[in-house]
């Protein structure tokens, strides 16, 4: 693409690590959208290679005034934090903000993927399938959630479209760059975390009776493999639509413990707490993407099994302390 490529979210965990591998397959014609004032972000983007960086507030004005050479927008920022229950934070910051920039993309006939999550699917009641027919059938269990699924469904009754566009429904991503996002990081790094202090890591325990203790199952994809998929849209730009982002196959939160006492050579030594009260009756028991959608579109990448993501993220990045 000879056009700038824009990435809003650009400090954030996602987008940092897009920005990093679009720079090692030589896109350096980029444009970078976030919040830049937080400086506990400050290492996920300056060693970047791009053209400029604009302020969140200010960026439709850039994207009318310049999206002429604009080649495409991968829009990921957004606000993720899945405790936060005042929705008008989400309205403005997920769902008014993504669809001012899908106008602009209309009117400047830029290709779009924005981010979505599975996070939309609820407890899972309908499945896990990126199936147009299913979506309106969907209950999310938090504002974040519906933010989500109320940008999906405009979407989707939108006659007016960029020239290509793709609502990516994100599942349990974990890797480097997510270090600024407290509470709401990766059960790895909490893990990494715990064991460094510890030697010891603490998993909620089951408020389920179908389920064990650890037993819980989440899709969790790793974040190198993610980005894979990202630039193979911008590139391919397949049927447009909605699309599942996971590995297709479920692990445990146990597992993830053991991977990652494993990728530090250190014992096993696990405890069981209770789940917080504030996100108990919202808490998802099994998420697993179904991703015939991706594979029947073409992609052919393959997702890295959920004790060798967290070995190469753990010996990789967080032992050193490396940013991608």
């Amino acid at each position: 693409m000879a056009g700038k490529i824009v990435v809003t979210g650009a400090a954030g965990f996602i987008g940092s690590v897009l920005v990093g591998v679009l720079n090692d397959r030589d896109y350096k014609q980029l444009v970078l959208v976030d919040d830049f004032s937080r400086a506990d972000k400050e290492e996920n983007w300056k060693d970047k290679t791009y053209i400029t960086t604009i302020d969140r507030e200010a960026f439709e004005e850039w994207l009318q005034t310049y999206g002429d050479d604009v080649d495409f927008v991968f829009h990921l920022g957004a606000r993720t934090d899945t405790t936060e229950f005042d929705m008008d934070v989400f309205n403005h910051l997920n769902l008014d903000y993504t669809r001012r920039i899908w106008e602009v993309c209309v009117q400047k006939q830029i290709p779009l993927l924005y981010a979505s999550s599975a996070a939309t699917y609820g407890l899972g009641e309908h499945g896990y399938k990126d199936d147009h027919s299913q979506v309106d059938a969907l209950q999310p269990l938090n504002p974040y959630g519906w933010s989500k699924q109320h940008f999906d469904q405009w979407a989707l009754r939108q006659e007016q479209t960029p020239p290509w566009w793709g609502g990516i429904k994100f599942f349990n991503v974990y890797g480097p760059n997510e270090y600024h996002k407290g509470r709401m990081a990766s059960v790895v790094l909490h893990a990494f975390r715990q064991i460094q202090a510890t030697g010891m890591v603490k998993l909620f325990r089951s408020h389920n009776p179908d389920f064990e203790d650890g037993e819980q199952l989440r899709d969790f994809v790793y974040v190198l493999d993610a980005v894979d998929v990202l630039i193979w849209m911008m590139e391919v730009q397949p049927a447009c639509g909605l699309y599942n982002l996971g590995t297709g196959k479920a692990e445990t939160f146990l597992e993830l413990a053991r991977s990652t006492f494993a990728a530090l050579g250190q014992p096993e030594n696990i405890a069981f707490i209770d789940t917080p009260e504030d996100i108990r009756d919202k808490y998802q028991y099994f998420t697993e993407a179904d991703m015939d959608k991706v594979r029947a579109a073409g992609y052919q990448g393959e997702f890295r099994p959920l004790r060798e993501g967290v070995r190469h993220y753990v010996q990789q990045f967080l032992l050193p302390g490396n940013y991608r």
